[in-house]
Formats: structure tokens, C-alpha cells, sequence
């Protein structure tokens, strides 16, 4: 497999995958809008307090995908630069890109 052939796949993935993080970043902001910062005290607010421990184990699930894909998308950009700078080392080099 040549290195163009290697790097058009990779890139690929890395814009899904970015995609993908950017996906649930932007919905565990909107998730993460429904989220009450106050205690409640009141027993009649009980039901209140129960959505809000939904809403709370939610956003910490969606941000635990999040950073998921966020450091998928880090590896795979880091694995792109370094084809791209080993690509252009062979080249300057005048060596026949395998």
C-alpha cells in the first residue's frame, strides 16, 4: 500500500471521528442546558430532583464519549502529521516513496 493510498483512508476516518466528537459535544451542551445548579431541600420537589439526577448521569455519559472520540481524533491527527512530515522527509531526501 503507498503512502497516498495510506493517508486518504486516514484522513477519512479522521474527519468522522472529529465529526462524531463534535456530534456529542454539541448534544451534551444542549443536554446540559435542562441541568438545575440549585439543591432542593423541599420534599414536594422530590420528582424534581430525580430528573435532575437523570439529566446529571446524561451529561457525564455523553462526556465520557466525548472524550472518547476527542482523543481518537487527537491519535489519528498526530498519526497524519507524522505520515505527511515522514512523506516529505523521503522526498527531500530524493528516495522513491514506498
Amino acid at each position: 500500500m503507498s503512502g497516498s493510498s495510506l493517508l486518504t483512508p486516514l484522513l477519512i476516518l479522521w474527519a468522522v471521528v472529529t465529526g462524531a466528537f463534535i456530534t456529542v459535544v454539541i448534544w451534551k451542551s444542549l443536554v446540559g442546558l435542562r441541568e438545575d445548579g440549585s439543591v432542593i431541600l423541599d420534599p414536594a420537589e422530590a420528582s424534581q430532583a430525580a430528573e435532575q439526577q437523570a439529566v446529571i448521569a446524561k451529561v457525564e455519559r455523553l462526556g465520557s464519549w466525548a472524550k472518547r472520540f476527542g482523543f481518537t481524533s487527537l491519535t489519528l491527527l498526530v498519526l497524519v502529521g507524522a505520515i505527511w512530515v515522514y512523506r516529505i522527509i523521503l522526498n527531500f531526501n530524493g528516495t522513491q516513496i514506498p
